[in-house]
């Protein structure tokens, strides 16, 4: 089945893209062509939409905060016959309730720059600054220190921490090269270790160095190196009590949920 899907936002788009992706998840054979509409603040620039809305019709999500824009946009789909929807209405609407007060009608007032925007942004450039062991003297200053194999996900799963605010390191796990000493000594950061299953590892490396023209035919890629490496890996974090997280089916965004709870735990243990 194909579906068009029309995603309007006054702002950035990305709340509502984020619905949209986990709402499309519960279902199979969908083939979904998906129209992004962000920065919608005007009448005009909506009735540009409009038409192209005319021309694919299908589903309609918007998080738009005008009242006059989203009459008109809700107008002009009843008159289409499309199904309409303003999935962050609800939440609005109860939270509205509880706290006795109107929602703030400003686009993108979540995304304004505030304290908790600059300390994401300074994770970010802390994390891309500390990727692949880098600079492990500062280690003691993260949130989090990620230690796994070559192509465990270790860097996409740091930047997706730093976006939400934790400063993340992270150090390859190599038979031949140790880590440094300093990585045993953490405090304050939270040691998690990333493993994964030898098919799934292999299988992602020899992708990599083809992408990389090389010759996928070297340990990097033997079965036996790739198990012993990963059972090296997996002493090193049982002798340290890090706890362990196995990506071999997880998504980055499953696995840093993860290990946010972990970090939420370690909060909650600390305090007790």
């Amino acid at each position: 089945m194909r579906l068009h899907l029309h995603l309007l936002s006054d702002s950035t788009g990305e709340t509502l893209e984020n619905i949209a992706k986990a709402a499309l998840a519960q279902f199979d054979d969908v083939d979904t062509m998906r129209h992004f509409w962000p920065m919608v603040r005007s009448e005009t620039h909506l009735e540009r939409i409009l038409a192209e809305i005319t021309v694919n019709p299908g589903l309609v999500l918007y998080t738009l905060v005008n009242p006059a824009i989203r009459r008109m946009l809700e107008a002009r789909c009843a008159a289409l016959g499309l199904p309409i929807v303003a999935p962050m209405d609800a939440v609005s609407n109860a939270l509205s309730s509880l706290l006795g007060q109107e929602a703030k009608a400003r686009p993108g007032r979540q995304h304004s720059l505030d304290a908790a925007y600059f300390a994401r942004v300074d994770a970010i450039q802390w994390t891309i600054a500390h990727d692949d062991g880098i600079a492990s003297e500062d280690w003691e200053e993260a949130d989090i220190v990620l230690a796994g194999v070559s192509r465990s996900s270790k860097t996409p799963t740091s930047i997706y921490l730093a976006n939400r605010g934790f400063k993340t390191a992270n150090i390859p796990i190599v038979v031949e090269s140790p880590p440094p000493p300093i990585l045993f000594t953490l405090k304050k950061p939270l040691v998690v270790g990333l493993t994964t299953s030898a098919d799934r590892l292999i299988a992602i490396r020899r992708n990599r160095l083809l992408s990389l023209n090389q010759m996928p035919d070297t340990d990097y890629v033997e079965q036996d190196a790739v198990i012993r490496e990963l059972s090296y890996a997996r002493r090193m974090f049982a002798d340290n009590g890090w706890p362990v997280i196995d990506v071999t089916r997880r998504s980055i965004e499953e696995t840093a949920a993860a290990i946010i709870t972990l970090c939420n735990d370690r909060k909650l243990e600390a305090r007790a």
